[in-house]
Parts: C-alpha cells; structure tokens; sequence
C-alpha cells in the first residue's frame, strides 16, 4: 500500500473523495491535513471552527495535522509554509496526496506542479466526475453537511445555515453548480458511513463578511487591490457560525 496524506477541507467533496479512497486498498490514507487561520482558529475558506475540525476528524478515526497561517498571508508566505509543511510529509515517507477537485483544471495544474517539486504524486478521486452525479452519491451514500460559507455574488443569506438535501439543490440558480465547485458555497459533513458518529453542534450567527485583495495576496485571503478590479474577485461571503456541543 502507498503512504497517503488527505487534503482534507472538512467539506462533502473531501468527505466523498475521502470515502472512495477508504475503498481502495492501493492506498494507504492515514493522515488528513487542514489550513487553518491562526488567528481565529477557524478552517481556511470555511470558516469552520477549529474545534469541530478536531470532533470531526476524530470521528473519521484519522489523526490531524493542521497547517496555520495568519489572516493576512502574502502568496510568498503562504507558498514558503505549504513547501515547509510538503516537506515533512516528505520527510515522513508519504508519496500521494488527495484532492477533492473535480473539474478546475487551472487548480489541479497548480496542485500537480507544486506536488511535483517535492516528489509526492496527486490523486484525484472525483476528477471529471458529473456534478450531480456526485452529490447524488453523497446523498445516497447517507453523508450529511451543512453549507458554512457561501458567495454573496451568487447567493443570499438563506443559503448559508442550510441542510444539503434534494430541496436545496433544487433551490439553487442555473449558474451555479450543485457540488459549488466554482466556491459557490463551502460546507461542514457532520455525519456519513465512514463517521463513528455524528459531530453535534448548534447553529449560531449569520455575518456577511467582505474582504480587499492587495497586490501580493493569494486566493485564500479573499482581499482585492482596488475598487476597480474588486468587480473581478469574489470578495463578500456569508458566513453561519456552527458553535460545537
């Protein structure tokens, strides 16, 4: 079996892609890796608190290594810590590494040729799959997620909060894809068939929170360099706040 590392976003494309290669028997997942804010202790893009990060993991009886970065990181940090953190896992004889993409290849070229620096493989399990297909699985499957964060751009506040179910799907516009591979929306997996048991929690606030990207700053920052080229980023998301039991 290969030594295998799960870039891990603690949303349902990672929660189905997690759960095929669990099905695989060539690989070896055994590590789940996170980028998390520093400074307020919440998933990267997710805004998921730390928290139930770690309820989560630990009912997917799979240990964690988070990699931190501060609210305001620079494309050079931000690239000198991944390359740091790649390492490591190098250094720990891991030779794959698992992503939950599906159709952006502009992503997957980045992914593949920073993987390639340092030796280790991608493995893409959902790669090219249909988007509806997909999130049928993981409804069928018995995965159970709650949508975190979503683009104010695409979508309002009553997306935010909610189940993923047949209902919201249906609810969604034509423009945007139902797995919101595009960063339509991100969301929480509390519960499936490889979960030793749900990850309880309540709902808490709704905030909309809006962000300026700077010259040097990469896409998980969400900030924008002027108010002329903001109309070009997504820069404002909703996000609802699931405060652990």
């Amino acid at each position: 079996m290969k030594k295998t590392y799960f870039n891990w976003s603690s949303g349902k494309d990672s929660a189905l892609a997690l759960f095929k290669m669990q099905q695989n028997s060539y690989y070896d997942v055994n590590l789940l890796v996170t980028t998390v804010n520093e400074d307020y202790k919440r998933v990267s893009m997710h805004g998921l608190r730390e928290e139930l990060l770690e309820k989560q993991t630990a009912s997917l009886e799979l240990p964690l290594y988070k990699i931190s970065f501060p609210a305001n990181v620079t494309m050079d940090s931000y690239s000198e810590t991944m390359k740091v953190a790649m390492d490591s896992l190098v250094e720990k004889q891991y030779e794959h590494a698992v992503f939950g993409d599906i159709f952006l290849e502009d992503l997957k070229a980045f992914r593949d040729t920073k993987l390639k620096e340092v030796g280790i493989k991608g493995v893409y399990p959902l790669w090219k799959k249909d988007t509806k297909e997909i999130i049928n699985e993981f409804l069928e499957l018995g995965f159970k997620a709650i949508t975190v964060c979503v683009n104010a751009k695409l979508l309002g506040e009553e997306f935010v909060g909610r189940i993923i179910d047949e209902q919201f799907i249906k609810d969604l516009p034509e423009n945007v894809d139902v797995c919101g591979e595009n960063g339509e929306f991100h969301t929480f997996v509390f519960d499936g068939p490889n979960f030793s048991k749900p990850v309880d929690f309540t709902i808490g606030e709704k905030t909309l929170r809006s962000y300026t990207l700077h010259d040097n700053d990469d896409d998980n920052c969400h900030q924008s360099k002027d108010i002329e080229e903001e109309k070009n980023y997504d820069t404002s998301f909703w996000y609802c706040d699931l405060i652990p039991k």
